[in-house]
């Protein structure tokens, strides 16, 4: 009869002992300098060396040059201690899982006080230590606490929680884990070239992931292939077929038409997967493990690497090229759908019927109300193209000949000015003439259009004349935003193309001038403009001392040694988001703040009182509306309109005068005197 793997393989000393050093160098160590412990406690999972170092322990203690970390293997002791050795008289292996009661341990401690026969230590093994009752262990509890000095206990237990404090407190704890997949390969590489069967690169995956990190388990499993291997080895195909797994091409093609959202695809892969016999659990444990490596790979692109991932080279990069077509955000939300669908697959009697159901809400998206399922859709739009997304609003909201909107920065240089200039421009005139003109409404809307195509001072005086101060800075804003486009068409640095230089720009920065570089921490590149590049700064005072000759030299000097040629650098306060194209266009499109006092501003304003004298508002009731205030004689200035009118406004000088007269005045009597103007309110007389 074939001895299984496991056994056959075995380790005899802790060298040979793999994914376990964090337990094996202690004790070496140990033994090499003579501090052996009476009391050891080896826990962790199952098949992961704990009876087998208990062994080696026992070996190396009594091998006739021991205590050492090597045992001799020709002695006595080495040779019936060995992995397939008969034994040794003086070391004793206890199953507490039947016999772990009182009387059994009152047995063992009667033989305690006996000395070896022929070797150093009594050593006892109580494998499953856990399965001992708490009468037993109180049994044990005075000769683990002060044994012989020839007795040594190894207890073994996959749950050392259940083995009682005071016994646990007197020993030496080590716990074990399990093998990692790389070791586990490297392991299972050698057993396979040492029985001299050929076993495909695909199917040691496949082992490892059902062993679930045993050894025991992962060489049981690879004994039952290499048990039914033909000629040629252990291929995939039989592996898959006999371990039960999912065909490695049906989740791909599960997660290919989740990506591309073909509902076809999906639906057909699980009918095929049904047809071939498959557990629909299963399939959807699997999908499970795949969507867990996809996110891996999403956010560790070196996982294989670093044998977080474990897969053939070629399976590596077909999920890598899935992670990046799908992204996190959908990932994450189709492992939750599946973990959840494992949960209510739990004693199903339509399994298949629940597969499909949770295939349908990760294939709509839109169908779900919650955070995972809008972050999905967020993600897809990201993901799309510009082009695809105006492909598709084009076919669909657009009918034939109609007139299509263009946004200001996406227009070529070629193109007529945008519709909302003449809008803004049309009323003009019609503020500024006595009687309406009807025939000559639909002028002005066909006056700018070659205008904005060639700016020039004498195409823009007629649509300049009735407002003079928008439509002039109107008129440039295309031929500002045109060269843009430009620039980039024809391979010029842009401002992206800087911002991935960045990193490089501060560390010349640095040498020039480290105050510059602290400066310029959180500054951003908004703008390339030929040889201008434009640095926008959230805060103020840093942009205007970043705008310092010797600031923007240094920043040019850096942009030279890292880019090369001639550059000029302007430094302007803004936030991040926001472009100097559009600050330009709002800036042109509004007019500069100024007082509603001043005698030039208020000549320069449309009066709207013609127009409505033309158009009266008709009355709604009887009720006379409530009379209008008086008009301050200085009326209080417009609210800014942006940041910058803002900051023009604080920066205006203030009369000291009237700030103390306004210091100066009770807040209780203003309100009193608000009151009374407004109301007719009187003060109570107290009595």
């Amino acid at each position: 009869m074939a001895l299984a793997l496991y056994r056959k393989y075995r380790p005899a000393t802790f060298s040979e002992v793999v994914g376990q050093e964090h337990v094996t160098d202690p004790l070496r160590v140990a033994l090499s300098a003579g501090r052996v412990n009476h009391a050891y406690l080896f826990s962790g999972p199952r098949g992961c060396g704990k009876t087998s170092s208990a062994r080696i322990l026992a070996r190396s203690l009594n091998c006739a040059k021991g205590p050492t970390p090597d045992p001799c293997g020709e002695c006595n002791s080495c040779i019936g201690l060995a992995p397939n050795g008969t034994g040794s008289v003086d070391v004793v292996e206890l199953d507490a899982a039947s016999h772990g009661g009182v009387e059994d341990a009152r047995d063992l401690r009667d033989k305690a006080f006996y000395a070896p026969a022929e070797s150093k230590y009594r050593v006892f093994i109580i494998d499953e230590a856990h399965m001992v009752t708490t009468q037993g262990f109180n049994a044990l509890l005075k000769i683990v606490e002060e044994p012989p000095d020839h007795l040594i206990f190894i207890f073994a237990t996959t749950e050392p929680d259940k083995v009682l404090p005071t016994i646990r407190s007197r020993t030496h704890h080590y716990p074990f884990r399990l093998i990692p997949p790389g070791v586990m390969r490297s392991l299972l590489e050698r057993n396979c070239a040492a029985e001299g069967v050929a076993v495909e690169p695909s199917v040691f995956p496949l082992v490892i992931r059902a062993g679930g990190g045993s050894a025991r388990d992962t060489q049981s499993v690879m004994d039952q292939l290499l048990s039914g291997a033909g000629p040629d080895g252990v291929k995939y195909e039989r592996a898959i077929s006999l371990l039960g797994v999912t065909d490695s091409a049906l989740i791909n093609d599960v997660v290919d038409g989740l990506s591309a959202g073909d509902g076809a695809a999906v639906y057909g892969t699980i009918d095929r997967l049904v047809d071939a016999g498959h557990d629909p659990r299963r399939f959807a444990s699997d999908l499970l493990d795949r969507l867990r490596d996809l996110v891996l790979l999403c956010a560790v692109p070196d996982a294989a690497e670093r044998n977080l991932v474990s897969a053939p080279d070629d399976e590596v990069a077909i999920m890598a090229a899935q992670a990046e077509r799908i992204g996190p955000a959908a990932l994450t939300r189709y492992a939750e759908i599946v973990h959840q669908g494992l949960v209510d697959m739990r004693g199903a009697t339509a399994p298949r019927l629940l597969l499909e159901l949770l295939v349908s809400r990760m294939l709509l998206p839109s169908a779900s109300q919650s955070e995972a399922a809008l972050l999905q859709r967020l993600e897809q739009l990201e993901r799309r193209p510009p082009a695809a997304i105006a492909a598709a609003s084009g076919e669909s909201a657009a009918p034939a000949g109609a007139p299509v909107f263009t946004r200001r920065s996406q227009q070529p240089a070629d193109q007529p000015a945008p519709q909302p200039d003449p809008q803004r421009a049309a009323p003009a005139p019609v503020a500024v003439a006595a009687q309406p003109a009807p025939a000559a409404t639909p002028a002005p809307a066909a006056a700018p259009t070659p205008v904005a195509a060639q700016p020039t001072p004498a195409a823009a005086a007629p649509v300049a004349a009735p407002a003079p101060t928008q439509p002039a800075a109107v008129a440039p804003a295309p031929a500002a935003v045109a060269p843009a486009p430009a620039a980039t068409a024809s391979g010029a640095m842009d401002a992206t193309a800087v911002r991935r230089i960045w990193s490089e720009l501060l560390a010349a920065v640095r040498a020039t001038s480290r105050s510059t570089e602290a400066m310029l921490t959180n500054a951003m590149v908004s703008e390339v403009d030929g040889n201008v590049v434009t640095i926008t700064h959230t805060s103020a005072p840093l942009a205007r001392r970043l705008a310092e000759s010797r600031n923007t030299e240094a920043i040019a000097t850096a942009l030279a040694s890292v880019l090369g040629g001639t550059w000029q650098v302007r430094c302007t306060h803004g936030t991040p988001g926001a472009t100097p194209q559009q600050a330009t266009q709002a800036k042109a499109a509004r007019p500069a703040p100024t007082r509603p006092s001043q005698a030039q501003n208020q000549q320069s304003r449309p009066q709207p009182e013609p127009q409505q004298a033309q158009a009266p508002r008709p009355p709604v009731d009887d009720v006379p509306p409530p009379p209008e205030p008086p008009e301050p004689d200085d009326p209080l200035p417009p609210e800014p309109d942006d940041e910058e009118a803002m900051l023009a406004e604080a920066a205006r000088p203030v009369d000291p005068a009237t700030v103390n007269e306004v210091q100066a005045k009770d807040p209780e009597s203003v309100m009193l005197q608000l009151l009374a103007d407004e109301l007719g309110a009187r003060p109570l007389k107290k009595a």
